[in-house]
């Protein structure tokens, strides 16, 4: 049984993961903060083990596992990130705590380290986005997102620990909190209340937190040390046709929904999921249909 140490396990994304570990394939060290009120999200789950750390305390990971008795996980998988986009100071913080994780887990002997990023390092691209195109991130979050693969891939290579780093696109799905688009819109209609939203005639590509959770272990098992791979769907489509979509599975009046102007900055993503098909035989299989009956 693999042993996996997983930040950020009661998040939206993380939460779905660790749901999708439980079994007899993996001893899971779900790790996140004390007294969050996600924490019960994966209770009972068969052979994970919750671990509270706050991130700038991950340093002491190697003696918080030795004082539970338990054994040093054979791989991490770094979901953990927090703080405001925009927020330069809790941004360059996260990058300090995932190089003490690194730490960390050089200390325990980790053998494969899995850094799970965002479309956000990309930032505005024309075209499909394949993971050979420089990043141009135009937010803190971009930015450190960026900094964080760069330095953590060095310490890897320093180590002798391989190293993979999934940027991720748009998730929905179990888990999904309110304030983003989706689970406001299907509220919102639901209630046969009205919502404005942007112009809408952004690309953009969704993907169940369910398959990302697939994807990501797809790249623990099969992911190629010291590279970069699209965690997304690649069934790329503008932006209204999901909010259509949306009010036809809720079988609302789309007249509910109200489109503005265009956005600014005007991102419109259109990912490639040809490598991560290529290295690991991962893909999607969960339509939006089917995420959006699920969140009601």
């Amino acid at each position: 049984m693999k042993k996996v140490l997983v930040t950020g396990a009661f998040g939206f994304a993380g939460a779905n993961l660790v749901e999708h570990m439980s079994g007899d394939s993996y001893l899971v060290f779900a790790l996140g903060r004390e007294g969050s009120s996600h924490n019960n999200r994966c209770k009972g789950l068969k052979n994970v083990v919750p671990v509270y750390c706050e991130m700038e305390n991950y340093g002491d990971l190697p003696g918080i596992l030795r004082e539970k008795g338990r054994e040093f996980p054979d791989a991490v998988i770094h979901l953990a990130w927090g703080g405001g986009r925009d927020d330069e100071a809790a941004q360059e913080a996260n990058v300090k705590a995932s190089l003490d994780l690194m730490e960390a887990a050089h200390e325990m002997g980790v053998k494969r380290f899995v850094g799970i990023g965002s479309q956000a390092e990309y930032g505005i691209k024309d075209g499909i986005i394949t993971e050979d195109l420089p990043p141009s991130p135009f937010s803190a979050y971009g930015r450190c997102k960026v900094k964080a693969y760069e330095l953590l891939g060095q310490k890897a290579r320093e180590y002798n620990m391989e190293f993979i780093w999934g940027r991720i696109f748009s998730l929905i799905g179990k888990y999904e909190p309110s304030g983003r688009m989706f689970p406001d819109l299907v509220s919102r209609l639901k209630k046969g209340e009205g919502m404005i939203l942007s112009s809408c005639e952004q690309y953009w590509d969704y993907l169940d937190a369910g398959d990302a959770a697939e994807a990501i272990l797809a790249l623990l098992e099969r992911g190629l040390d010291q590279n970069i791979y699209n965690i997304a769907n690649g069934d790329y489509r503008p932006l209204k046709e999901f909010t259509e979509r949306t009010a036809k599975v809720l079988l609302a009046d789309h007249e509910l929904i109200t489109y503005g102007d265009r956005p600014k900055p005007f991102v419109s993503l259109k990912p490639s999921v040809d490598k991560i098909y290529r290295d690991t035989g991962w893909r999607a299989s969960i339509s939006f249909e089917e995420t959006i009956k699920n969140m009601i």
